[in-house]
């Protein structure tokens, strides 16, 4: 069968969702970020004028990769895996910097950077090119479930080790989710799921990590001890409940006024739904279902294998982060620490997840509606 090689133009919705996000998250970081941008650095717009400076690295990123074929990638993807590995390990060396409890981030003088952030869209790119290498023995047990689980537990654990049980998860997640669509036996469900129980109780109830069993027993009743363990759940429980159908105003928060702490990183929604209501807060989830929606179309419908496991790989990223994010802010789950995509101050994280991005939007220039593949011709 012969390669179709015209492009056609980027996934318009993919696109204008994304931007709509991140527009979103810059007027959000800006009103939230305020007081303690006033109080710590005699400068309101402190936060606001380096996720803006963030946003738009990150935005000409998108731009270069959504112009650049995605099958490059599989040809430097264990390049791509070393290098954020590399990143990941200078967290032990005397560039790690410990900050809130866990030893996550790597200070290189003018900025920090959050490895981790790295890691998770280097891996997705190399799990996506293994499993392109190995699509017809990903049901196999030595020569699939083996190694696969090998490149997942190690990534797993070198995130794990930098005390990020919620990046961890996040990661597991997504790599488990490519795994599945590229056609994992179904025994292998039964194995994760065992695997993944001893994790929690080791990740819950080992020495060192009374903290994350604490946070459970007040996500059961967070106001039982709202002065405590409980007072973030119950600050951004209230700052959601104030905001009502239309929210307080623009501006208008109360509760980041040092009630919510880092009210505009981790809970920045509780922000969004204070500020802008409950139709604020449906809009910012359309537009997050918007581009899973088309992420998935854009996967089922790729013009071979890697750009299937790709698209999937960024897609579920973006969708499990989202969910536990929210999750979080609505007490939906127990307190954990991790931004919203696209939203949350953090520069790492707005490059890498506009990066992964424009990927996916490169991938939805070779979409073929009759899903023809060109593996054979490829390869």
């Amino acid at each position: 069968m012969a390669r179709n090689n015209r492009k056609k133009s980027v996934d318009f919705y993919i696109l204008i969702a994304a931007v709509a996000l991140v527009f979103i998250g810059i007027i959000m970081v800006y009103s939230s970020s305020w007081p303690e941008g006033t109080v710590r650095y005699g400068d309101g717009f402190h936060y606001a004028k380096r996720h803006l400076m963030w946003a738009v690295v990150g935005i000409c990123g998108m731009l270069v990769m959504m112009n650049l074929d995605y099958k490059i990638w599989r040809k430097y993807s264990l390049h791509i895996y070393i290098l954020s590995v590399i990143l990941g390990l200078l967290i032990f060396t005397p560039l790690g910097l410990e900050l809130k409890g866990g030893r996550r981030w790597i200070d290189i003088g003018f900025t920090t950077l959050m490895p981790s952030d790295a890691l998770k869209l280097g891996s997705i790119i190399f799990f996506a090119a293994f499993l392109d290498r190995k699509k017809d023995k990903v049901s196999s047990f030595v020569n699939g479930f083996i190694p696969a689980a090998g490149i997942i537990g190690f990534t797993a654990a070198l995130i794990y080790f930098q005390k990020d049980l919620s990046t961890t998860i996040t990661l597991l997640a997504t790599l488990f989710s490519m795994y599945f669509v590229a056609g994992m036996h179904l025994s292998v469900i039964a194995i994760a799921a065992t695997g993944a129980y001893f994790f929690w109780q080791y990740a819950i109830n080992s020495e060192g990590n009374e903290y994350r069993l604490r946070r459970i027993l007040a996500f059961r009743d967070p106001f039982a001890d709202k002065l405590g363990d409980g007072w973030q759940a119950v600050q951004s429980l209230y700052a959601l409940g104030s905001g009502g159908l239309l929210g307080v105003g623009l501006g208008q928060s109360r509760q980041k006024f040092f009630y919510i702490p880092e009210s505009y990183n981790d809970f920045i929604f509780s922000i969004i739904g204070e500020e802008i209501g409950l139709i604020g807060t449906i809009f910012v989830l359309s537009l997050y279902g918007l581009i899973v929606w088309r992420g998935v179309l854009t996967a089922m419908n790729a013009r071979d294998t890697f750009g299937c496991y790709l698209a999937t790989g960024i897609t579920a990223l973006l969708a499990i982060q989202s969910f536990i994010n929210i999750g979080v802010v609505t007490s939906s789950i127990p307190a954990t620490g991790i931004t919203l995509p696209l939203i949350s101050f953090g520069g790492t994280s707005l490059v890498t997840y506009l990066t992964g991005i424009g990927i996916l939007l490169n991938i939805t220039r070779y979409t073929d509606k009759n899903r023809r593949k060109t593996d054979e011709v490829d390869n």
